[in-house]
């Protein structure tokens, strides 16, 4: 079913498209950090996710094809008939998938902390049921351990705190249908269908998909690949390593190779 993703444009009318996928447990104010520099040069197109922040919550189940749909009729509503995309995790999932079936909508790709595969499904199938049990705030703590390192959360307390919020502010059936989608991802067999360059970037502390295997995997299996790894940076390295990320992002682009 067709659902009309929630969204945010800011940036010239008249320039490229970037489109930025966020995370399990995000809104799409995740990217607040990079949409500045980004919107100065780019038209930037920021959506929630179905199931989070003001998009739809449509009846499950959800798989990675249908968060890929989702961006492809939203392309469509707003007359975009090609853009960039930057996505992390669930939104880097979503990301390869439109690159590997839509690839005349995708021109340039940035993964962030994502993979094609994570093989524990037990993982997602316990949040899911938690979250139903005990809503999105019983997962938030722990989310945001997982999401910066240590040494961030000690700096950073009213970051880490906002981001907390807004992990317990998902509403719970669309975060645990969204676990189903990672519980049955695989997109293995797809990724030597991508076309586009794609830039990797991975947190060298991420316990969620650690560099190695995950970003390693994608980089050996979609063609050209380019990988950084920064140090220190866990998940959420949009927002930990906000300015690294942003300068990589336009880095790659506004390449020509």
């Amino acid at each position: 079913m067709s659902v009309e993703l929630n969204h945010r444009i800011n940036g010239p009318h008249d320039a490229r498209v970037v489109v930025l996928s966020n995370s399990l447990g995000s809104s799409l104010e995740m990217w607040a950090p990079q949409v500045p520099a980004l919107s100065e040069r780019f038209r930037v197109l920021r959506y929630d996710q179905r199931g989070h922040g003001e998009s739809p919550v449509p009846p499950g189940p959800y798989d990675i094809p249908d968060l890929g749909q989702d961006v492809l009729d939203l392309l469509d509503r707003n007359e975009i008939e090609r853009a960039h995309f930057v996505g992390l995790s669930m939104g880097g999932m979503t990301g390869m998938w439109l690159a590997a079936n839509a690839p005349e909508r995708i021109d340039r790709l940035v993964l962030l902390c994502t993979t094609s595969y994570f093989g524990t499904p037990e993982t997602w199938i316990e949040r899911a049921a938690t979250v139903r049990e005990h809503g999105t705030e019983s997962v938030a703590g722990a989310g945001v351990e997982r999401w910066f390192t240590e040494g961030f959360r000690q700096s950073q307390p009213a970051v880490v705190e906002r981001i907390r919020a807004m992990i317990a502010a998902q509403p719970d059936e669309g975060y645990a249908l969204c676990c189903g989608a990672l519980e049955r991802l695989d997109l293995r067999d797809q990724l030597e269908r991508i076309a586009a360059p794609t830039r990797i970037i991975a947190g060298a502390q991420d316990p969620s998909t650690p560099p190695d295997p995950h970003a390693q995997f994608l980089t050996e299996d979609i063609p050209g690949a380019h990988l950084t790894v920064l140090d220190p940076g866990a998940h959420l390295i949009n927002v930990e390593r906000a300015t690294e990320v942003t300068d990589l992002i336009l880095d790659h682009l506004e390449s020509e190779g």
